[in-house]
């Protein structure tokens, strides 16, 4: 983020960013933002304290997956939080709707969510991921340590040959440049406000807003894999606890977490199987296996 007033900026916006006025620190390359951040975690570093780079060498997403960040591409960011009581899932949730709602703010792209962590949208007909979130917890004593990454593609870049189907970024699909400071302030401050909701257990508002977000959250027909074992379903909302509820059959299914598939017919097909867009995400739990939610 070379060459921009990345201070000033959060000089000004300070009042709307909560726990993380104050506590942003801006670094060149790193391994991984989330690492880096946990590291200085256990050094004692405080709430709300943000790592932002300009690159990252061993990003990742969920199950271990390759986070692409190269230099001059991507807003690559870490945030801390130190929590009296274990996480509720909705961290997750509430992180995707400031990414979408800080996205349409500062750069004007319409995305949207697909659960637990993908930011997508829409490129001739198929959906592309534009920005992941990656929460990791971590117990201490009675308290609870959770490290959320975030990772939005700003500009196209030399993909490698596996993303090409399956990414894009901000700059790519709008045709216009994005700041990735004033990106930065706008989704520390989306992520403040969403995250109070959380903390004071008023989140019926927050569900409400990533279901609005979500269209696939609802009546879709999804996939998803128990162990070697695939299932189908239909989508059917989230519950208070921030688990997506599927219908198979006349069964309710509560997934947890991970790699659930939309299935749906290629484009401008009459007839034929059905495709599923891909995701790479953990395996999901369900009600008949984990009652413990991850976010």
């Amino acid at each position: 983020m070379p060459g921009v007033d990345l201070d000033g900026q959060l000089r000004v916006a300070g009042p709307r960013l909560g726990p993380f006025a104050g506590h942003v620190r801006h670094v060149g390359e790193v391994g991984s933002t989330n690492d880096t951040i946990a590291d200085l975690a256990d050094r004692g570093a405080p709430h709300g304290t943000v790592v932002v780079a300009d690159a990252q060498t061993a990003g990742r997403g969920r199950n271990g997956h390759r986070w692409f960040s190269p230099r001059g591409s991507g807003l690559y960011v870490s945030l801390l939080l130190r929590l009296s009581s274990p996480p509720p899932p909705v961290v997750t949730l509430a992180t995707g709707v400031a990414v979408g709602e800080s996205l349409t703010t500062v750069a004007g792209l319409e995305a949207v969510l697909e659960w637990p962590n993908d930011v997508v949208t829409t490129v001739d007909g198929e959906a592309r991921k534009v920005a992941g979130i990656l929460a990791e917890a971590t117990t201490e004593g009675d308290r609870a340590r959770v490290i959320v990454g975030i990772g939005i593609n700003l500009r196209d870049t030399a993909w490698p040959r596996e993303l090409l189907p399956v990414a894009a970024s901000v700059e790519g699909v709008t045709g216009r440049p994005v700041d990735a400071a004033s990106l930065l302030v706008e989704l520390l401050a989306a992520v403040a406000g969403r995250y109070a909701e959380v903390e004071s257990g008023a989140t019926t508002a927050l569900l409400a807003r990533w279901e609005a977000l979500a269209p696939s959250s609802r009546g879709a027909p999804v996939e998803w894999m128990s162990g070697p074992t695939s299932h189908r379903g239909v989508s059917d909302g989230i519950d208070a606890d921030g688990a997506l509820r599927v219908r198979v059959g006349s069964r309710l299914e509560r997934l947890t977490g991970g790699a659930v598939r939309q299935v749906r017919s290629p484009p401008g097909a009459l007839r034929g199987g059905p495709c599923c867009s891909r995701l790479t995400l953990a395996t999901p739990t369900s009600s008949s296996e984990s009652s413990r939610a991850r976010s």
